[in-house]
């Protein structure tokens, strides 16, 4: 069953389907204006401006979550599937994606950022080393189905 199955159903039982944000949006909405609202007065009894600032960066942060997910349930546009009573898993499945069964690439490119961060703490000639292994591991990973077990 599509979203347009489920929004026809919806509307055939005479329950009212809108384009309102959902509730995550909301969550952030919310919480953009606390930080909007506080800031000032934070300001103004504090005269501190760090204290301001992580407030201010603060709302910005959620007003960023709240325009994207208030973009993104007005694309879906009406009830989602997780909202249906009588829904079940598949009506809101969607494309997973494709994952490799096993892959040892993830681990040296992992290995690789460890060791350039570790350049700092004991040596910057270390972090050259991480750089070189990282750039092989980055090699492995993005032509992994190009050799190997997994070529096309």
């Amino acid at each position: 069953m599509s979203r347009t199955d489920y929004r026809k159903r919806a509307e055939g039982k005479g329950q009212r389907v809108r384009r309102a944000l959902s509730a995550e949006a909301w969550v952030f909405g919310t919480m953009m204006i606390f930080f909007m609202l506080t800031a000032p007065i934070y300001y103004f009894s504090s005269h501190e401006v760090a204290g301001t600032t992580a407030l201010s960066l603060a709302m910005l942060l959620n007003m960023t979550l709240f325009v994207y997910l208030a973009i993104i349930g007005r694309e879906i546009g009406g009830p989602r599937p997780e909202d249906d009573p009588e829904g079940e898993i598949v009506h809101g499945a969607g494309t997973l994606g494709f994952f490799p069964p096993r892959s040892i690439w993830p681990f040296w490119c992992a290995l690789s950022i460890t060791v350039i961060f570790l350049g700092p703490v004991f040596g910057w000639w270390i972090s050259l080393i991480g750089i070189a292994v990282g750039y092989w591991a980055a090699s492995g990973l993005i032509f992994e189905y190009y050799r190997g077990d997994y070529a096309h």
